[in-house]
């Protein structure tokens, strides 16, 4: 289903969910982009195949304003992949972790915009959208060692990358969250590195006023009751080197 949402709209700024312009065997992920007086930042614009729609989508959006950032909040393909496209045929920064400014070039970062690729120290950053301070969160090891998340303290929506990524809903906002659960833990289970990093997450966005989580894959988490919940989820829920097994070699019995 490829559609868009309108998560928040105060009339100068504004929230939208491109929530899916991929196809065939892609894994599906929503394109975030935030508006403050016609300057936008466009959070993990994605791949190749997505780019066209995606920026047709995010200057129709933009109303002839500026784009000031592309976001990238770690470094897979499904996020950075078309990053060159987007900085040859804009005057946006990209700013993504420190650890991944080497091998982003990989993805073929012409010579003429690498400076535009600026990094985001381990402890984040705030970043000025036309007079919104968006702050960057350290989301270190959920799941990548250079991870970060995106705060936007009008519409108070926090856009969480993959925490809280959900496969194969075809629901854009989620009602339940018992029956949501099975669409996120075993992704979780597998991606996400472990459940300290989880509980320093959530003790740090617990200061914040969030009423929305917006995660990169699958649905978004609406309203202050049902944050709570998905915070107190990832709170005691095992992942990653918790569950580790010890490696057998391939064949032994």
């Amino acid at each position: 289903m490829t559609s868009e949402a309108i998560l928040f709209d105060s009339g100068d700024h504004r929230n939208i969910l491109l929530e899916d312009f991929s196809s065939g065997t892609a894994v599906q992920a929503n394109q975030h982009l935030i508006v403050h007086h016609g300057s936008g930042m466009i959070l993990d614009p994605g791949g190749h195949k997505v780019y066209n729609r995606v920026m047709s989508a995010t200057m129709a959006h933009l109303r002839g304003g500026n784009l000031r950032y592309l976001f990238l909040s770690h470094q897979d393909p499904d996020i950075v992949a078309a990053a060159n496209g987007w900085l040859m045929t804009t005057d946006a920064d990209a700013y993504a972790s420190t650890l991944w400014l080497r091998f982003i070039p990989h993805f073929g970062i012409d010579r003429l915009v690498e400076k535009r690729l600026i990094g985001i120290p381990d402890e984040g950053m705030v970043l000025d959208l036309a007079g919104c301070q968006l702050s960057i969160l350290p989301a270190h090891f959920l799941h990548s060692p250079g991870n970060f998340h995106v705060y936007d303290p009008i519409s108070k929506i926090l856009y969480s990358g993959d925490l809280g990524a959900s496969i194969g809903t075809e629901v854009r906002e989620v009602a339940d969250f018992e029956t949501h659960v099975p669409s996120m833990a075993g992704f979780h289970r597998r991606y996400m590195a472990g459940n300290k990093a989880l509980r320093f997450w959530v003790a740090m966005v617990r200061q914040l006023d969030v009423e929305t989580i917006a995660p990169q894959h699958g649905a978004v988490f609406r309203g202050k009751a049902m944050v709570a919940r998905f915070l107190d989820w990832c709170e005691t829920l095992e992942v990653g080197l918790d569950l580790l097994q010890p490696y057998r070699l391939p064949g032994a019995r």
